[in-house]
Order: C-alpha cells, then structure tokens, then sequence
C-alpha cells in the first residue's frame, strides 16, 4: 500500500504566509483530490470517499473559476504550476 508517493505542491513557508489566499486554497485543495484519488484506485468501492471527492473537484472549480474572473494572468500560472487542465468555458 503506496500511502505518500505523492508530491506535496504547497511548501510549508506558503502555509504561513497565505493561508486565506484563492491560490492556497486551490493548491490545497489539489493535494487532497490527489491523496484521495490515490486512495480510491485501491478502494473502488469506498462511494463515500467518491462523494468527497466529487465536492472537491466542485469547489475547486467554483475558485478557479472566480480566479479565472479576477486574475486571468496568476490563474494561467496556476494551471501551468499544479498541471491540471483549464476550465470550459460556458
């Protein structure tokens, strides 16, 4: 069982230093879709994990989403930084 084979994006100084930022938190939220998902390749059965799961990916499309709005140039870098797919637009 691979339980931290991932690597963490967030470093602990930026822990400190901007916790409340948009930033932060879709970094954050990025490293807990990917322990989840890392989880749930090894228990494809947990719906509740699944379900979890689901509501991250939502929130962290709500933020990328604002971000997008506010800031499209340090929203274009955080794509690029955390290597996750841009957004559809409607």
């Amino acid at each position: 069982m691979v339980k931290n084979s991932f690597i963490s994006v967030i470093s602990q100084e930026e822990k400190e230093e901007k916790g409340g930022s948009v930033e932060f938190q879709i970094r954050s939220l990025t490293n807990r879709i990917r322990k989840l998902s890392s989880h749930l390749e090894l228990h494809r059965k947990d719906y509740l994990s699944q379900r979890g799961l689901r509501q991250i990916l939502g929130k962290r499309q709500r933020l990328l989403s604002y971000l997008s709005k506010k800031n499209r140039i340090c929203y274009k870098e955080l794509i690029n930084q955390l290597d996750i797919r841009e957004s559809k637009t409607r």
